[in-house]
C-alpha cells in the first residue's frame, strides 16, 4: 500500500502522517501539501509558514514531501463561487466545496496518477467497511472535533481510496502523540476562519475587493416596517442576528430572507428564525440512494424516510423526516430549527446510528 499524506501543516495532518508512516513504512508513505490561495494568507491552512510547517514535520518523520500547485482549481472551484455566492445572497462553504473539488478529487487523481493506492488525511472522522465490501464515512470518536459533517459528500470511490488515521483518536490524544514525537506543530492552535481571508481584512474586505457592496434596507417581515439601513446586503447571511438590533418588545431581531437584488434584509422575531424544513439541492449519497440511510418504514404524512439532519459543522443532530423533490430532497425536522442560510449543507446521518453519514445536500 503506498499512501500519498495530505499535510496541512497543522497537528492533526502531521500526526496523520506520523501514524500512516507507522502502519505502512515510512518508504511506502510521502507527505504532500497544496498550494491552493496565490494571495496572501495569514491563517487556515495556505499561508506560507503552514506550507513550511508540514514540511519541516515531513522531515522530522523521515518522508518525502512535496508541494501541488492546485491554486487555478482553487481559485475556480472554491473562491470564485463563494463571491458569487455572496452576491446572490447565499452563503456557501468554502471548506466543504475544497474537499468536494480539491481534496477529494484533484487530489485523489493526483495521487493515482503517481501510482499512490490511497490518500490519507487528518479529518477527525473515520471510515468503516461493511460485510459486503461497502465503505461507511462515521464520526470521528471526539464529538468536539468530529468533521464528519464537512465530508458528508463523500462517496464510495472517494472512500475507497481515502483514509483517515486519526479518526480513532481524541484531540487531546493527538497532541499527546504530538509532543511525544517532538513534531513541531505539537502546540500550534486550530484553523478558525476562511484560509483565504485575512484577519486584517475580513469577510467585508476581502468581498469589497471583488464585487460591488450595497448599501440596503432592513424592513420587519410582518409589518413591513422600515427598520433602518443596513451597510451591505452581501454581507448578511440568513439566521444572523449580530447587527440586527432588537424589536421594540426588546427581543433580538433575526434575518429570515436578503433580497440583494431589492436591497432588503428582512428580519423577524426569534420565533420567525426559526424553520419546519429545508430544501436542498446538489445532492449526495455515501452509498446507493439511500443505502443504509435509515429506516424505510415510511412516514403517514407523505411517505418519507427517517434521518438524522445536521445543519452546521457543531450543530446539534436533529430527528427528521426525508422526501424526495423535484431531483432533490425536502428535509422535514422534528422540530422547528434555525433558518438555515442558502449555499448551506445539511448532512444526513442514520437515525439507529448516528454516528454513520448517509450523505449531504444543499440548502437552496
Amino acid at each position: 500500500m503506498r499512501v500519498l499524506v495530505a499535510m496541512s501543516g497543522g497537528v492533526d495532518s502531521s500526526v496523520a502522517a506520523a501514524v500512516a508512516a507507522e502502519q505502512f513504512g515510512r518508504d511506502r508513505v510521502v507527505g504532500a501539501t497544496l498550494k491552493l490561495w496565490g494571495g496572501a494568507a495569514d491563517s487556515g491552512c495556505c499561508s506560507v509558514a503552514d506550507v513550511e510547517d508540514a514540511r519541516r514535520v515531513a522531515d522530522q518523520l523521515g518522508l518525502v514531501h512535496h508541494v501541488f500547485n492546485f491554486s487555478d482549481e482553487f481559485e475556480e472551484r472554491v473562491v470564485g463561487p463563494y463571491v458569487e455566492g455572496h452576491a446572490d445572497g447565499r452563503t456557501p462553504n468554502p471548506c466543504i466545496e475544497c474537499n468536494r473539488h480539491l481534496k477529494f478529487d484533484r487530489l485523489l487523481d493526483r495521487a493515482r496518477t503517481l501510482g499512490f493506492d490511497a490518500v490519507a488525511t487528518g479529518h477527525h472522522a473515520r471510515r468503516r467497511t461493511t460485510a459486503e465490501g461497502r465503505f461507511r464515512l462515521c464520526r470521528g470518536v471526539d464529538p468536539e472535533k468530529d468533521q464528519s459533517y464537512v465530508l458528508a459528500m463523500l462517496g464510495q470511490d472517494q472512500l475507497a481510496r481515502t483514509l483517515f488515521p486519526i479518526g480513532e483518536m481524541t484531540k487531546a490524544e493527538v497532541r499527546e502523540e504530538a509532543g511525544r514525537l517532538g513534531l513541531r506543530t505539537a502546540a500550534k492552535p486550530d484553523s478558525q476562519d476562511v484560509c483565504f481571508i485575512r484577519s486584517d481584512e475580513g469577510r467585508a474586505g476581502f468581498l469589497g475587493s471583488r464585487l460591488p457592496l450595497h448599501a440596503g434596507r432592513m424592513v420587519d417581515q410582518g409589518s413591513g416596517e422600515d427598520l433602518g439601513p443596513v451597510g451591505a446586503v452581501e454581507l448578511v447571511t440568513v439566521g444572523q442576528r449580530r447587527g440586527m438590533g432588537h424589536g421594540r418588545d426588546g427581543r433580538r431581531r433575526f434575518v429570515t430572507r436578503v433580497d440583494v437584488p431589492a436591497r432588503r434584509v428582512w428580519l423577524g422575531s426569534p420565533e420567525d428564525a426559526l424553520a419546519a424544513d429545508v430544501r436542498l439541492h446538489t445532492v449526495a449519497w455515501v452509498d446507493d440512494v439511500p443505502a443504509g440511510g435509515g429506516d424505510h418504514s415510511g412516514d403517514p404524512t407523505g411517505g418519507g424516510w427517517r434521518a438524522v439532519a445536521q445543519c452546521s459543522a457543531h450543530g446539534r443532530p436533529v430527528d427528521s423526516t426525508v422526501h424526495p423533490e423535484g431531483g432533490g430532497l425536502l428535509v422535514r425536522f422534528s422540530t422547528p430549527q434555525r433558518r438555515i442560510a442558502p449555499g448551506q449543507t445539511v448532512a444526513l446521518y442514520e437515525p439507529g446510528r448516528p454516528d454513520v453519514v448517509i450523505g449531504s445536500g444543499i440548502a437552496g
